[in-house]
């Protein structure tokens, strides 16, 4: 049978104006890599319709298809016009559809007709032509899939607190400048002694100097091979393009590249240069990055320091995109000038000694996330075509 036997397109539709931005989808919000959605930066800025979905409703970006953005929707509210919304039809599951639409094939099926070439867009017609084994288990199927879903989500729960959590005591030791002092006591709260910094126009703990990011970083501006040399057959080196191959934590393996030009090792923080500006993700293992892409490794000996001074900066760059001055890119000048404070070693380290365990377990869970997201990719053809069955 074909998806328009189980599934139908939602045609009904919802004012902009009646829905608030936690209930927004855009193409951007989606995740790549099915990793789910996060919230829009903003609502449209003019009145507008848009697609209402409702819980139990699928949900699809449309422009590059390849990057396989999907969603189950867990409420109602509006999605953007090049969001397709799917709703299982009567005596199917929304489970089973979720599982369907999450395989692979189904992405390969849109981008066999495709409508355009730079930014491709899936063809309804040709979409709902996709074929759909006629399964006895099915809801088992998507309910099994579900609960690994579900349980990848909580990884990704668990990773947000602990960023959250080292991201506080940034703020204490570095903002505030409540580290601790000599005695263990908030240095500045305890009367630590303060100067006042020209260049900075703030003060600043006696010993800690004003710097550019390159005093802190090395840096490494991704460069893109020749598009000859791309393949998704595992030939070469892994390759990031820029930010579109971005997950949550770590980047989805899409493509490689028999012809690396610029490098970043397993570990290094990856940073979008171009739109959004200052989107990072962690390396988890040696890549070639493209012209999207900056790599960065701490001077200093502490990765979690370099970490949460790049989430400060994504932080500037995402209240200044709030306000409206949006940055399409940054240059490498622009990159390696970026102002900041630079504490002394013993600080530094204190707090690397501190936050290391929380970035290392940010880590496993991560690489668990992945796990489990392999297991649940290759488990889906064989579910499907009847080769496994759920007991």
């Amino acid at each position: 049978m074909k998806l328009n036997n189980i599934a139908k397109y939602v045609e009904e539709k919802i004012s902009s104006e009646q829905i608030l931005i936690e209930n927004y989808v855009t193409t951007d919000c989606i995740l790549p890599d099915k990793q789910g959605r996060t919230i829009a930066t903003n609502l449209p800025l003019q009145k507008c319709t848009l697609t209402k979905y409702k819980k139990g409703d699928v949900l699809v970006a449309n422009i590059r298809p390849y990057l396989k953005k999907i969603w189950l929707a867990n409420g109602e509210g509006g999605a953007s016009n090049d969001v397709l919304v799917f709703r299982a039809k009567e005596k199917n599951s929304s489970a089973f559809l979720y599982a369907v639409l999450q395989q692979d094939a189904f992405y390969d099926w849109i981008m066999k007709a495709p409508r355009g070439t730079r930014m491709p867009r899936g063809d309804k017609n040709h979409i709902m032509r996709f074929s759909v084994a006629d399964i006895k288990d099915s809801d088992k199927i998507g309910n099994l899939i579900l609960n690994l879903d579900k349980k990848i989500a909580l990884n990704r729960e668990i990773n947000a607190n602990l960023e959250a959590l080292a991201k506080q005591l940034y703020d204490y030791w570095f903002v505030q400048f409540d580290f601790p002092d000599a005695n263990g006591k908030p240095y500045k709260s305890s009367g630590g002694k303060m100067v006042y910094n020209e260049k900075l126009k703030r003060e600043i703990p006696e010993g800690w100097e004003y710097g550019d990011l390159s005093d802190i970083a090395n840096i490494t501006m991704g460069q893109s091979p020749d598009g000859k040399s791309y393949n998704d057959k595992g030939d070469g080196i892994l390759f990031y393009q820029g930010s579109t191959d971005f997950g949550e934590l770590f980047p989805g393996v899409r493509q490689y590249t028999t012809e690396p030009s610029r490098f970043a090792k397993k570990g290094d923080i990856l940073m979008s240069v171009r739109a959004p500006v200052g989107a990072l993700n962690i390396a988890n293992n040696d890549c070639c990055i493209g012209r999207g892409l900056a790599s960065l490794s701490s001077k200093l000996g502490s990765i979690t320091h370099l970490y949460c001074v790049m989430l400060s900066f994504k932080d500037m760059f995402d209240r200044m995109s709030d306000v409206g001055t949006t940055f399409g890119s940054i240059t490498k000048d622009e990159l390696h000038k970026l102002s900041i404070v630079k504490p002394n070693q013993k600080v530094i380290m204190l707090f690397e000694k501190k936050c290391k365990p929380i970035f290392d377990q940010q880590m496993i869970i991560g690489e668990e996330i992945v796990s489990l997201t392999r297991q649940r990719d290759e488990l889906l053809p064989l579910l499907m075509n009847g080769q496994v069955s759920v007991g």
